[in-house]
């Protein structure tokens, strides 16, 4: 569904909204059961101290509300009868720098990262009236009294949106925002392989652990990898922190993953040929950027995130393994050209020369993910058994980037007695990570596996 730029002006608390931001959230299905609302708006109003989120829905939809921003300025919803096509994200307005939207079996999630401390003051669903024929949740969101705003930089070139505001003729299943209304970006929808490329350094985030923190504080210019080095391996535990993940019967998706990270770290460590990083080595919320960043700076040769998934039938059991989508290309496209999280810098001065470099970048490092998924998917079904449709792909963020192969793994579902059990059990979890290890083994001892791309 895609929705055009619409300003609005409005009073709100005696002062006027001038600076709203209609979002379109694209990509809902087309058809909605009776239960499931679809998204149709996100609505910025206000300023950083007092910010007034609208979600334009379909129908009436309830949310639980995981964390109010108050603890590290992360504000996160579940809705549990909300339907969307893909995983969305965008740029805030006031006190939110950024939203995301991510689809879960029978959930989801809806996050904002704040520009300051604050916390949700209130929210409501708004049903139809006075003309107005969709229902809205509303949600305020103040600033924590006593913290500073930060200061508003201009952006270098206003005729340049950034990474999520591509008009959706561009990118189909992208939200956008707009922040110029005449501006209309280059068509970046690419294809997307591995060349060498110089990341500049991203900021660190607060609760990494020092492994993480060295990874990410650095520059890095990428260097052929050899047949002799120790092979990066960055081991992603998904969730942590305010974030639970799935819930089981008696345990938590972010405990789950954790404890399988920290096994698979310790089964490629006695090898002696993998140096290994964590993303996170206890529970602490690190956001999804930021594990993108850490591989990236740490120059991984792999990334894995690891995850167990939920569904609403206890019998539903198996491992599945994600690699990036189309729709994840596109994804990594905006933010490489349009000022994203995803910062490279490629050679010479003409956009279609550098898209082109990013296209063979991502070809190859695609290719390698879905060989690496293959020969995992092989080894883990000596331990564990598999869904139908064992490997999928998807626009997930982890996955995003241009030039580290990179796969999340779900290591089963959460809500099967079998598979909790199994995940919960140490020499179980421990058997498993070994058949992980085993894989990672098997793939950097293919030739293929150590060569990189020359052009």
């Amino acid at each position: 569904m895609r929705m055009r730029l619409a300003g609005f002006l409005g009073s709100w608390r005696g002062r006027v909204v001038a600076c709203a931001a209609v979002l379109s959230l694209a990509g809902v299905a087309a058809s909605h059961g009776a239960e499931s609302a679809a998204p149709l708006k996100l609505r910025f109003g206000g300023d950083q101290s007092s910010t007034r989120v609208v979600l334009e829905l379909n129908q009436a939809a309830k949310a639980d509300l995981i964390s109010d921003g108050a603890a590290d300025g992360h504000v996160v919803l579940t809705f549990s009868q909300l339907k969307v096509g893909d995983d969305l994200d965008g740029q805030g307005k006031g006190i939110v720098k950024a939203w995301s939207m991510e689809k879960g079996l029978g959930k989801v999630k809806l996050s904002f990262d704040l520009q300051r401390r604050g916390r949700i003051k209130r929210r409501f669903l708004l049903p139809p009236s006075d003309g107005v024929t969709v229902y809205r949740y509303v949600m305020d969101i103040e600033a924590e009294s006593g913290t500073a705003a930060p200061p508003q930089l201009a952006p270098a070139n206003t005729r340049l949106l950034r990474a999520s505001t591509a008009p959706s003729n561009v990118l189909p299943n992208g939200p956008m925002i707009f922040n110029d209304p005449e501006a209309q970006p280059a068509d970046l929808k690419t294809s997307l392989q591995k060349i060498s490329l110089t990341e500049a350094a991203p900021s660190t985030a607060q609760g990494l652990n020092l492994a993480a923190r060295k990874a990410v504080a650095k520059p890095v210019v990428r260097a052929v990898s050899t047949s002799s080095a120790r092979k990066v391996i960055v081991i992603d535990a998904g969730h942590g922190g305010h974030d639970p993940g799935a819930l089981g019967g008696r345990s938590q998706e972010k405990s789950v993953t954790l404890a399988a990270a920290k096994a698979l770290k310790e089964r490629l460590e006695r090898t002696g040929r993998f140096r290994v990083v964590l993303t996170r080595d206890s529970d602490v919320y690190i956001p999804l950027e930021s594990r993108v960043k850490i591989a990236r700076g740490a120059n991984a040769d792999l990334f894995i995130s690891l995850h167990a998934d939920s569904g609403g039938d206890p019998k539903v059991k198996g491992a599945t393994v994600y690699t990036l989508s189309d729709h994840g290309v596109d994804r990594t496209a905006k933010s490489v050209f349009n000022g994203g999280f995803i910062n490279v810098q490629l050679p010479g001065k003409d956009l279609s020369v550098k898209q082109i470099l990013l296209d063979l970048t991502q070809r190859t490092t695609r290719n390698r993910s879905g060989a690496f998924a293959e020969t995992l998917l092989e080894h883990i079904s000596t331990e564990t058994s598999l869904l139908r449709r064992s490997h999928r792909d998807a626009g997930y963020m982890v996955l995003l980037a241009p030039d580290v192969p990179a796969v999340l793994l779900e290591m089963g579902f959460i809500t099967s007695p079998d598979d909790e059990a199994a995940l919960t059990d140490p020499d179980r979890r421990e058997k498993m990570m070994g058949a992980v290890g085993d894989a990672i083994e098997g793939y950097f001892a293919e030739p293929a596996a150590a060569q990189v791309a020359s052009q």
